[in-house]
Protein backbone atom coordinates (compact mmCIF):
# COMPACT_ATOMS: atom_id res chain seq x y z
CA UNK A 1 0.00 0.00 0.00
CA UNK A 2 1.25 3.47 -1.09
CA UNK A 3 -0.77 6.78 -0.17
CA UNK A 4 0.12 10.14 -0.13
CA UNK A 5 -0.96 12.57 2.91
CA UNK A 6 0.33 16.00 1.27
CA UNK A 7 -0.66 17.09 -2.67
CA UNK A 8 -1.83 20.29 -4.10
CA UNK A 9 -5.28 20.60 -5.92
CA UNK A 10 -4.64 23.27 -7.53
CA UNK A 11 -7.86 23.92 -9.78
CA UNK A 12 -8.79 26.97 -11.78
CA UNK A 13 -10.67 28.75 -8.92
CA UNK A 14 -6.87 28.63 -7.13
CA UNK A 15 -5.61 30.29 -10.42
CA UNK A 16 -8.16 32.97 -10.40
CA UNK A 17 -7.50 33.98 -6.99
CA UNK A 18 -3.51 34.31 -7.39
CA UNK A 19 -4.45 35.82 -10.55
CA UNK A 20 -6.20 38.95 -8.75
CA UNK A 21 -2.48 40.22 -7.79
CA UNK A 22 -1.28 39.71 -11.44
CA UNK A 23 -1.56 43.14 -12.99
CA UNK A 24 -0.82 42.06 -16.36
CA UNK A 25 -3.17 39.33 -17.01
CA UNK A 26 -4.88 39.82 -20.35
CA UNK A 27 -7.30 36.37 -20.04
CA UNK A 28 -8.50 34.09 -17.91
CA UNK A 29 -6.30 33.28 -15.03
CA UNK A 30 -7.26 30.00 -15.18
CA UNK A 31 -5.42 29.63 -18.61
CA UNK A 32 -3.09 31.73 -18.42
CA UNK A 33 -1.25 31.44 -15.69
CA UNK A 34 -0.39 27.99 -15.88
CA UNK A 35 0.98 28.55 -19.69
CA UNK A 36 3.17 31.45 -17.81
CA UNK A 37 4.47 28.84 -15.70
CA UNK A 38 4.91 26.04 -18.81
CA UNK A 39 2.56 23.93 -16.63
CA UNK A 40 -1.20 22.36 -18.04
CA UNK A 41 -4.47 24.06 -17.40
CA UNK A 42 -6.20 22.49 -14.61
CA UNK A 43 -9.79 23.03 -16.83
CA UNK A 44 -12.68 21.55 -14.53
CA UNK A 45 -12.80 20.66 -10.97
CA UNK A 46 -13.61 17.23 -12.52
CA UNK A 47 -10.87 16.92 -14.94
CA UNK A 48 -8.29 17.71 -12.69
CA UNK A 49 -9.60 15.06 -10.70
CA UNK A 50 -9.61 12.40 -13.42
CA UNK A 51 -5.25 13.39 -14.20
CA UNK A 52 -4.82 13.02 -10.88
CA UNK A 53 -6.31 9.92 -10.47
CA UNK A 54 -3.93 8.49 -13.92
CA UNK A 55 -1.59 10.11 -12.02
CA UNK A 56 -1.87 7.92 -8.82
CA UNK A 57 -2.33 4.87 -11.12
CA UNK A 58 0.39 5.25 -12.64
CA UNK A 59 2.89 5.07 -9.51
CA UNK A 60 0.87 2.54 -7.92
CA UNK A 61 -0.58 5.46 -5.33
CA UNK A 62 -4.03 4.13 -3.63
CA UNK A 63 -5.22 7.76 -2.33
CA UNK A 64 -3.82 10.83 -1.49
CA UNK A 65 -4.71 14.01 0.28
CA UNK A 66 -5.74 16.52 -1.89
CA UNK A 67 -5.58 20.60 -0.42
CA UNK A 68 -7.23 23.31 -1.96
CA UNK A 69 -4.33 25.83 -2.14
CA UNK A 70 -5.93 28.83 -1.23
CA UNK A 71 -8.52 29.58 1.11
CA UNK A 72 -12.35 29.63 -0.17
CA UNK A 73 -11.05 26.80 -2.50
CA UNK A 74 -13.24 24.10 -0.54
CA UNK A 75 -15.67 23.45 -3.58
CA UNK A 76 -13.07 22.29 -5.76
CA UNK A 77 -11.51 19.88 -3.39
CA UNK A 78 -14.81 18.79 -2.59
CA UNK A 79 -15.83 18.06 -6.23
CA UNK A 80 -12.91 16.14 -6.70
CA UNK A 81 -13.39 13.80 -3.78
CA UNK A 82 -17.29 13.32 -4.71
CA UNK A 83 -15.63 12.03 -7.97
CA UNK A 84 -13.45 9.36 -6.57
CA UNK A 85 -14.21 9.02 -2.92
CA UNK A 86 -11.98 5.61 -2.54
CA UNK A 87 -9.16 7.57 -3.45
CA UNK A 88 -9.26 11.28 -2.24
CA UNK A 89 -9.44 12.82 0.84
CA UNK A 90 -10.19 16.48 1.45
CA UNK A 91 -8.56 18.54 2.52
CA UNK A 92 -8.85 22.68 2.40
CA UNK A 93 -6.30 26.23 3.48
CA UNK A 94 -7.95 27.98 5.83
CA UNK A 95 -7.73 31.41 7.53
CA UNK A 96 -8.92 31.71 11.27
CA UNK A 97 -8.69 35.46 10.69
CA UNK A 98 -11.19 35.89 7.61
CA UNK A 99 -13.94 37.77 8.17
CA UNK A 100 -17.08 35.03 9.54
CA UNK A 101 -14.06 32.76 10.00
CA UNK A 102 -16.30 30.63 12.71
CA UNK A 103 -19.11 30.11 9.97
CA UNK A 104 -17.08 28.87 6.75
CA UNK A 105 -15.66 26.26 9.34
CA UNK A 106 -18.79 24.86 10.25
CA UNK A 107 -19.53 24.81 6.86
CA UNK A 108 -16.48 23.24 5.75
CA UNK A 109 -16.59 20.28 8.45
CA UNK A 110 -19.94 19.80 7.49
CA UNK A 111 -19.41 18.65 4.27
CA UNK A 112 -18.05 15.02 4.24
CA UNK A 113 -15.63 15.26 1.29
CA UNK A 114 -13.56 17.64 3.56
CA UNK A 115 -11.39 16.05 5.87
CA UNK A 116 -8.59 18.62 7.60
CA UNK A 117 -8.03 22.38 7.41
CA UNK A 118 -4.62 23.08 7.13
CA UNK A 119 -3.36 26.26 8.88
CA UNK A 120 -0.94 28.61 7.90
CA UNK A 121 -0.20 30.55 10.68
CA UNK A 122 3.11 32.70 9.07
CA UNK A 123 1.03 33.95 5.56
CA UNK A 124 -2.10 35.10 8.01
CA UNK A 125 -0.97 36.56 10.78
CA UNK A 126 -2.90 34.45 12.82
CA UNK A 127 -0.90 32.77 15.92
CA UNK A 128 -2.21 29.44 16.83
CA UNK A 129 -3.20 30.71 20.40
CA UNK A 130 -5.34 33.13 19.50
CA UNK A 131 -9.09 32.14 19.77
CA UNK A 132 -9.24 32.24 15.77
CA UNK A 133 -7.48 29.39 15.66
CA UNK A 134 -9.23 27.54 18.67
CA UNK A 135 -12.12 27.96 16.78
CA UNK A 136 -10.92 25.99 14.30
CA UNK A 137 -9.29 22.94 16.36
CA UNK A 138 -12.99 22.91 18.45
CA UNK A 139 -14.58 22.42 15.27
CA UNK A 140 -12.46 19.62 14.46
CA UNK A 141 -12.96 18.58 17.47
CA UNK A 142 -16.73 18.55 17.56
CA UNK A 143 -17.03 16.47 13.43
CA UNK A 144 -14.05 14.24 14.23
CA UNK A 145 -11.60 16.12 11.16
CA UNK A 146 -8.29 16.59 11.31
CA UNK A 147 -6.10 19.87 11.96
CA UNK A 148 -2.60 20.75 10.06
CA UNK A 149 -0.39 23.57 10.69
CA UNK A 150 1.98 24.51 8.24
CA UNK A 151 5.44 25.41 10.60
CA UNK A 152 8.98 26.99 10.05
CA UNK A 153 10.56 28.00 6.68
CA UNK A 154 7.42 28.91 4.49
CA UNK A 155 8.38 29.74 0.98
CA UNK A 156 5.56 29.50 -1.91
CA UNK A 157 7.14 27.87 -5.05
CA UNK A 158 4.31 29.23 -7.70
CA UNK A 159 4.24 32.43 -6.02
CA UNK A 160 7.78 33.02 -6.30
CA UNK A 161 7.65 32.28 -10.06
CA UNK A 162 4.61 34.85 -10.75
CA UNK A 163 6.79 37.65 -9.03
CA UNK A 164 4.02 37.61 -6.00
CA UNK A 165 4.88 39.10 -2.59
CA UNK A 166 4.82 36.37 0.10
CA UNK A 167 4.74 38.97 3.16
CA UNK A 168 4.73 36.16 5.55
CA UNK A 169 5.83 36.18 9.54
CA UNK A 170 7.93 33.08 10.51
CA UNK A 171 7.80 33.79 13.86
CA UNK A 172 4.13 32.53 14.32
CA UNK A 173 5.01 29.15 12.76
CA UNK A 174 6.03 27.68 16.26
CA UNK A 175 5.39 23.86 16.37
CA UNK A 176 5.52 24.22 20.39
CA UNK A 177 2.34 26.80 20.17
CA UNK A 178 0.87 23.60 18.04
CA UNK A 179 1.32 21.44 20.93
CA UNK A 180 0.14 23.74 23.44
CA UNK A 181 -3.36 23.68 21.02
CA UNK A 182 -3.25 20.06 20.37
CA UNK A 183 -2.83 18.66 24.24
CA UNK A 184 -6.18 20.69 24.51
CA UNK A 185 -7.63 19.19 21.83
CA UNK A 186 -6.49 15.44 22.60
CA UNK A 187 -9.30 13.72 19.86
CA UNK A 188 -7.86 15.34 17.03
CA UNK A 189 -5.11 13.90 14.57
CA UNK A 190 -2.87 17.54 14.06
CA UNK A 191 0.01 17.23 10.76
CA UNK A 192 2.92 19.55 11.10
CA UNK A 193 4.22 19.13 7.54
CA UNK A 194 7.74 18.62 6.34
CA UNK A 195 9.05 17.61 9.67
CA UNK A 196 8.78 21.07 11.01
CA UNK A 197 10.16 22.69 7.72
CA UNK A 198 13.46 24.07 9.56
CA UNK A 199 12.17 23.55 13.12
CA UNK A 200 13.32 19.68 13.22
CA UNK A 201 14.16 19.70 17.40
CA UNK A 202 10.78 21.72 18.13
CA UNK A 203 8.45 19.91 16.02
CA UNK A 204 10.04 16.46 18.10
CA UNK A 205 9.66 18.35 21.10
CA UNK A 206 5.39 18.94 20.44
CA UNK A 207 5.04 15.71 18.90
CA UNK A 208 6.82 14.09 22.32
CA UNK A 209 4.12 16.45 24.41
CA UNK A 210 1.18 15.49 22.07
CA UNK A 211 0.42 12.22 21.21
CA UNK A 212 -1.87 13.40 19.20
CA UNK A 213 0.49 15.40 16.55
CA UNK A 214 1.76 13.63 13.30
CA UNK A 215 4.74 14.65 11.24
CA UNK A 216 4.12 14.54 7.90
CA UNK A 217 7.53 13.77 5.17
CA UNK A 218 6.80 15.89 2.31
CA UNK A 219 8.59 17.44 -0.13
CA UNK A 220 12.53 17.84 -0.89
CA UNK A 221 12.88 18.94 2.32
CA UNK A 222 15.07 21.64 1.14
CA UNK A 223 14.60 23.33 4.88
CA UNK A 224 17.76 20.65 5.54
CA UNK A 225 20.20 23.03 4.03
CA UNK A 226 19.63 25.72 7.05
CA UNK A 227 20.80 22.65 9.03
CA UNK A 228 24.80 21.69 8.59
CA UNK A 229 25.98 18.07 8.57
CA UNK A 230 21.95 16.88 8.81
CA UNK A 231 20.79 14.97 5.59
CA UNK A 232 17.24 13.37 5.49
CA UNK A 233 18.68 10.03 6.95
CA UNK A 234 19.57 11.72 10.28
CA UNK A 235 16.02 13.38 10.30
CA UNK A 236 14.16 10.03 9.87
CA UNK A 237 16.38 8.24 12.17
CA UNK A 238 15.77 11.24 15.26
CA UNK A 239 11.65 11.14 14.07
CA UNK A 240 11.45 7.48 14.40
CA UNK A 241 13.56 7.52 17.33
CA UNK A 242 11.13 10.17 19.29
CA UNK A 243 7.79 9.40 17.94
CA UNK A 244 8.39 5.88 16.05
CA UNK A 245 6.84 4.89 12.93
CA UNK A 246 3.14 5.01 13.59
CA UNK A 247 3.27 8.78 13.87
CA UNK A 248 4.86 9.79 10.02
CA UNK A 249 2.80 9.99 7.34
CA UNK A 250 4.64 9.94 3.74
CA UNK A 251 3.97 12.94 1.38
CA UNK A 252 5.32 14.37 -1.74
CA UNK A 253 4.38 17.96 -1.73
CA UNK A 254 2.89 17.39 -5.22
CA UNK A 255 1.29 19.60 -7.63
CA UNK A 256 1.01 20.47 -11.04
CA UNK A 257 1.33 19.18 -14.49
CA UNK A 258 2.73 17.78 -16.40
CA UNK A 259 5.59 16.55 -13.23
CA UNK A 260 2.52 15.17 -11.87
CA UNK A 261 3.02 12.86 -8.37
CA UNK A 262 6.66 12.81 -7.61
CA UNK A 263 8.13 9.46 -7.55
CA UNK A 264 12.05 10.43 -7.06
CA UNK A 265 10.66 11.49 -3.49
CA UNK A 266 9.18 8.44 -2.75
CA UNK A 267 12.11 6.71 -4.04
CA UNK A 268 14.60 8.64 -1.95
CA UNK A 269 12.51 8.26 1.22
CA UNK A 270 12.11 3.94 0.76
CA UNK A 271 16.28 4.44 -0.08
CA UNK A 272 16.77 6.19 3.16
CA UNK A 273 14.40 3.92 5.36
CA UNK A 274 15.64 0.81 4.31
CA UNK A 275 19.55 2.63 4.53
CA UNK A 276 18.52 2.92 8.55
CA UNK A 277 17.16 -1.31 8.79
CA UNK A 278 13.73 -0.49 8.97
CA UNK A 279 11.66 -3.30 9.03
CA UNK A 280 8.70 -3.73 5.93
CA UNK A 281 6.17 -3.30 8.74
CA UNK A 282 7.55 -0.19 9.62
CA UNK A 283 7.49 1.13 6.40
CA UNK A 284 4.03 -0.29 5.72
CA UNK A 285 3.19 1.99 8.47
CA UNK A 286 4.74 5.17 7.36
CA UNK A 287 3.81 4.68 3.46
CA UNK A 288 0.33 3.80 3.56
CA UNK A 289 -1.15 2.72 7.32
CA UNK A 290 -0.99 5.30 9.24
CA UNK A 291 -2.81 7.14 6.38
CA UNK A 292 -5.47 5.39 6.35
CA UNK A 293 -6.26 4.94 10.29
CA UNK A 294 -6.12 8.84 10.33
CA UNK A 295 -8.26 9.25 7.73
CA UNK A 296 -10.44 6.27 7.99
Amino acid sequence: MLNDAHCHFFSSQFFRTLGRKVTDLKGDAAAELPSRLGWIPPATDHELADHWIAALDQHGVTRAVLIASVPGDEASVAAAVARHPQRFVGAFMFNPAAPEADTAIERAFQNPHLRMSCLFPAMHGCAIDDPQTDAVFAAAQQHGRAVFVHCGVLSIGVRKKLGLPSPFDLRLGDPLAVAAMAVHYPEVPVVIPHFGAGLLREALMAAAAAPNILLDTSSSNSWIKLHPNLTLRDVYARALDVVGPSRLLFGTDSSFFPRGWQQPIHESHVEVLTALDVDAAAQQQIFGGNFDRVFA
